[in-house]
């Protein structure tokens, strides 16, 4: 069966999208739906189904691939669609298919190791207390302070930067450019500038590393080779782009929406607080309770596909939902309710497969090291206004709340 009438999706939805999963899980595993926007793709809703299409080869990502299959009317701009954004920034893992994607993810891996990333802790730590020292004093009188600007975007912003190697008075830039690439409908205009700012600055600071390497990311990169093979220009340009993009997004809404979840369940803030030991596992809940990710990039059927019993035709969008996978009661009984002791091994959130996020290890470092530096800090730490009034970004792929205005003591 092919149920290809749309689910249009109201205004309201990426306020509280598990309203729709839920009814959707029931109905079955996937369903074609209508974006606000007006994006239209089959949206994998269930856990076993979610991460088989994750894992699936007959899914791809390339769009050069798609052109030959018939491109349909409406393209997601994920990441950076090359029709409003720069080529260049096309050439990075999440946009290929095996063999390019698989040659990519080897020469980064040789660079982005885990011995690189837990090498990062001290650091980690250092500027995490720098950051609640400044919180501090400016909440000192009870008054509220923006826990995502002055915290949880500031910390990954600064040691991305500091991994990749890109000076810090350029880091409020990057701010403003990726944040036009992740929004669902960027104006055209703007999405040019943003995207050719963002080509530029790495093409020139690319060449700065290849005439003097430093101990950054982004220089190793530049260096990396495997059997003579080696990054190029574009290829550098999109690696920079999605590590810079990823490497920052992913841990902004893994912070605020984890102290946001914990701030609407107070008894599981305070079992947190009194146990420090559960943090680690904690964060796995986060990521699967609420997860920085709404959907998984964009792929599309190279051929018909079978999910349940409905058949997605060729040439057709495919989302796989990691939030409502990760809420599938199938797979994580009372998946509806926070529980900072719950086993949360098989989520979802950095996704499955080959385009497992490369990050995940980072942003799980930088998550535990910020949770339990803030439960430390600040025990009476409280939402400073009510939790309806707290607006979650408009967007499909990144899910992170906009702002969380909090009082400290």
């Amino acid at each position: 069966m092919t149920d290809a009438v749309p689910l249009m999706l109201a205004p309201g939805f990426f306020q509280d999208p598990e309203a729709v999963y839920a009814v959707l899980r029931e109905e079955g595993p996937v369903r074609k739906v209508v974006f606000p926007n007006g994006w239209e793709a089959w949206v994998v809703t269930r856990y076993d189904e979610a991460r088989a299409a994750l894992a699936d080869p007959r899914l791809l990502k390339d769009l050069r691939v798609l052109d030959q299959l018939g491109r349909p009317d409406s393209v997601p701009v994920q990441l950076g669609d090359e029709s409003l954004f720069a080529e260049a920034l096309h050439h990075h893992m999440l946009n290929l298919d095996p063999p390019d994607h698989t040659r990519l993810r080897r020469l980064v891996n040789k660079v982005f190791t885990s011995r690189r990333v837990e090498a990062l802790r001290p650091r980690i730590e250092e500027i995490t207390e720098e950051l609640l020292d400044a919180i501090a004093v400016r909440g000192a009188n009870g008054g509220p302070v923006d826990l995502i600007d002055s915290f949880a975007f500031p910390l990954p912003m600064t040691v991305i930067c500091e991994l990749l190697g890109v000076p810090f008075e350029d880091r409020e830039d990057f701010r403003a450019w990726s944040a036009v690439a992740v929004v669902d409908d960027p104006g055209e205009e703007e999405a040019r500038t943003s995207s050719y700012a963002m080509v530029a600055y790495f093409s020139q600071l690319i060449a700065a590393k290849r005439a003097n390497a430093g101990e950054d990311l982004l220089s190793a990169l530049v260096q990396a080779r495997d059997d003579k093979d080696q990054l190029d220009d574009n290829e550098l340009i999109g690696m920079a782009f999605l590590l810079l993009l990823a490497g920052y997004e992913t841990t902004v809404n893994l912070i605020g929406n984890g102290v946001f979840a914990l701030l609407r369940n107070p008894d599981q803030f305070d079992r947190l607080r009194a146990e420090p030991s559960l943090v680690d596992g904690a964060v796995e809940e986060f990521l699967r309770y609420d997860g920085p990710l709404n959907v998984a990039t964009s792929r599309f059927t190279s051929e018909p596909v079978r999910v349940g019993d409905v058949e997605i035709p060729r040439g057709e969008f495919v989302l796989v939902s990691l939030a409502s996978a990760n809420h599938d009661e199938r797979r994580f009984p009372e998946a509806g309710r926070l529980d900072v002791t719950r086993r949360g091994g098989g989520h979802l959130g950095f996704g499955h497969g080959i385009h497992y996020c490369v990050g995940a290890p980072l942003a799980r470092l930088e998550g535990e090291v910020a949770f339990r530096r803030i439960l430390d800090r600040f025990p009476k730490l409280s939402l400073a206004v009510e939790p309806g009034e707290v607006r979650w970004r408009e967007g499909s792929t990144f899910r992170g709340v906009e702002h969380l205005p909090v009082r400290l003591f």
